[in-house]
């Protein structure tokens, strides 16, 4: 068994399949996708994406397939918290995207959107998406 270990290490190491895990920096950028309209999943996204923000991380916040809808003023009765708490954290400098192609899916026109929200397209999703060091959730 002992010769066994050894070999599987050994074949590791050559092949380079142990690897350092990645560690967040002090202020590496966070990229959350919030794809539902569930009301604690929401807030569960745009609050721990808040605390991170506090804590210096860059933060885009994508509203994407029904995370849509939580950006809707149209949907203001059921998602006023999380349209107070989107407020709130764009204007300390968080961005919050949301997807064209699933506004006019879910009926969402850009009019409807709450001000500061921002209609995404590739070069700004991809931009934020893919900056140096971007951590990314989804909920």
């Amino acid at each position: 068994m002992k010769i066994i270990f050894q070999l599987l290490l050994a074949l590791a190491l050559c092949t380079g399949t142990f690897t350092t895990p990645s560690h967040a920096g002090d202020t590496d950028p966070l990229f959350i996708n919030l794809t539902s309209n569930d009301a604690h999943r929401a807030n569960m996204a745009i609050t721990f994406g808040s605390q991170q923000h506090e804590r210096g991380h860059a933060l885009t916040i994508f509203l994407n397939d029904k995370g849509v809808l939580v950006g809707s003023t149209t949907q203001s009765k059921t998602f006023a918290h999380h349209h107070k708490a989107l407020t709130e954290i764009m204007s300390k400098g968080a961005t919050v995207l949301v997807c064209p192609m699933c506004m006019k899916h879910f009926g969402v026109k850009k009019e409807d959107l709450l001000p500061g929200l921002k209609v995404g397209n590739p070069e700004l999703t991809g931009g934020a998406l893919f900056k140096d060091n971007t951590k990314t959730l989804t909920w």
